[in-house]
C-alpha cells in the first residue's frame, strides 16, 4: 500500500466520500417509504437507524485496526490465506458493483422521467461513464477532492426546503407514537439501503491521513447523512397530508413544485440536474472500490483496465437494456438484503474471531 503514503486523504474528504455514497437515488424516495411503514411517526426511525449505525461504524474501524496499512483483503489474506482473500475481493467487487450499477440506473432513469425523456439510455450511460472513468482512476485522493467539490456545490439545496415551510402543516406531526413503537421499528429496514456504504472504510482505511480519527469521521459522516434524511423528510411530512405523501413516488422533487421565483418557474429542473452530481458520489467510488478489488484479485493494484472493461460493458449492455423504476426497486430490495450481510453481520463476525484469535494467542504465550 505505498500508494495510500503517496495520496492520503483527509477526514473531510472521508466524511464526504462515505456521505455521499449513503445520500444517492434512494433519498427521493424515502419519505413516502417511511410513511408507508409507519405514516408520519416514520421520521423517528432516522435517529434509531444512526444509533444502529455508530455501533457499526466501531465495529468496523476496530477491524481495521489489526491491519492498518493495509485493506480488508488484505487482512483476511494475512489471516484466513490468499485464496480466502480473493473469494472476499470477488464478493466485495459484486457488492459495490451492484450498488453502482443501481445508482447509475436510478440516475438514468430519473434523469429521463424529469429532464430528458427522449434521450436513450445508452447516451446518458455514455455520459456518466466519461467523468467515473476520468476520476476513478486516479485513486482515492482525487475521489475525496471530487466529494469535496460536489459538497460545496450542492450546499444550497436544503436551502431550497425551507421556501415550503410557510405552508407547512406541523399537526400532521400528532400525535406522536400513534400506534405504538412497533410501527417505527417496522420502518427500519426502509432505512437500510439509504444507510449502505459505511464498508467503504475496509477499502479506504490504509488511505487516511490520520487513522485515530476514523471512527470520529464515521460518525460525523452518517450524521450528515441522517440530518438530510431528517430534514428533508419533515419537510415532506408537514407539507403533505398523511394520506397525501402516500401517492408521491419522489415526494422530495413533487414538492419543489409549489416553489416559484420570479427569475426561474420550474425550480425542480435545476434541482435535478445538480442532484445528478450528488448521484455521482454513489457510483463513481463504488466504480474504483469494485475496479480495486478486481484488480487486487489478479495480484495488482492497478484500477485502470478493470474499469476500461467495466464502462466498456456497461455502455453496450445499456443499449440493449435498461432496468425500468418497477425492476430497480426489486432490485434495491435485493440490494438491501445483500447490504445486511456485507455491513451488518460479516463485520461483527470477522471481529469477533480476531478479538477470540488474539485471545488464544496471548493466553498460549503466557
Amino acid at each position: 500500500m505505498n500508494g495510500a503514503r503517496r495520496h492520503p486523504i483527509t477526514s473531510m474528504q472521508l466524511i464526504f466520500i462515505l456521505s455521499g455514497l449513503q445520500l444517492s437515488v434512494s433519498i427521493l424516495s424515502l419519505p413516502k417509504d417511511l410513511a408507508d411503514a409507519a405514516g408520519t411517526d416514520g421520521w423517528m426511525a432516522i435517529p434509531l437507524a444512526f444509533a444502529i449505525n455508530v455501533v457499526v461504524c466501531y465495529v468496523v474501524v476496530k477491524i481495521m485496526e489489526y491491519h492498518p496499512n493495509g485493506t480488508i483483503l488484505d487482512l483476511l489474506a494475512q489471516n484466513f490465506g490468499v485464496w480466502v482473500g480473493k473469494g472476499y475481493a470477488l464478493l466485495f467487487s459484486l457488492y459495490y458493483l451492484t450498488f453502482m450499477y443501481d445508482s447509475l440506473d436510478r440516475g438514468i432513469l430519473i434523469t429521463k422521467a424529469w429532464l430528458m425523456p427522449t434521450t436513450p439510455s445508452y447516451m446518458f450511460m455514455f455520459l456518466f461513464l466519461v467523468p467515473t472513468y476520468m476520476i476513478s482512476k486516479h485513486g482515492p485522493q482525487v475521489l475525496g477532492r471530487y466529494a469535496e467539490v460536489v459538497f460545496f456545490l450542492s450546499c444550497w439545496i436544503p436551502f431550497i426546503y425551507l421556501f415550503t415551510l410557510k405552508q407547512a402543516h406541523w399537526l400532521y406531526l400528532l400525535p406522536m407514537f400513534k400506534e405504538g413503537i412497533v410501527p417505527i421499528l417496522s420502518a427500519l429496514p426502509a432505512l437500510l439501503y439509504p444507510s449502505l456504504g459505511m464498508v467503504t472504510i475496509f477499502i479506504l482505511y490504509p488511505y487516511l491521513s490520520n487513522k485515530k480519527k476514523a471512527f470520529r469521521n464515521m460518525v460525523l459522516s452518517n450524521g450528515l447523512t441522517m440530518l438530510a434524511y431528517l430534514l428533508i423528510t419533515l419537510a415532506c411530512f408537514i407539507y403533505f397530508s398523511p394520506d397525501e405523501i402516500k401517492m408521491f413516488n419522489e415526494p422530495i422533487v413533487s414538492i419543489l413544485k409549489t416553489i416559484e421565483f420570479q427569475f426561474m418557474e420550474r425550480i425542480e429542473v435545476p434541482f435535478i440536474s445538480y442532484y445528478i452530481i450528488i448521484y455521482s458520489l454513489a457510483w463513481i467510488p463504488s466504480t474504483y472500490i469494485a475496479a480495486y478489488c478486481i484488480s487486487w484479485t489478479f495480484g495488482s493494484e492497478n484500477v485502470i483496465r478493470p474499469l476500461q472493461i467495466l464502462c466498456f460493458l456497461l455502455v453496450v449492455s445499456s443499449y440493449f437494456y435498461i432496468p425500468t423504476f418497477n425492476q430497480s426497486d426489486r432490485f434495491g430490495i435485493w440490494m438491501g438484503w445483500y447490504g445486511i450481510g456485507m455491513e451488518y453481520v460479516f463485520p461483527f463476525i470477522l471481529l469477533g474471531y480476531l478479538m477470540l484469535r488474539k485471545r488464544f494467542r496471548t493466553e498460549n504465550s503466557l
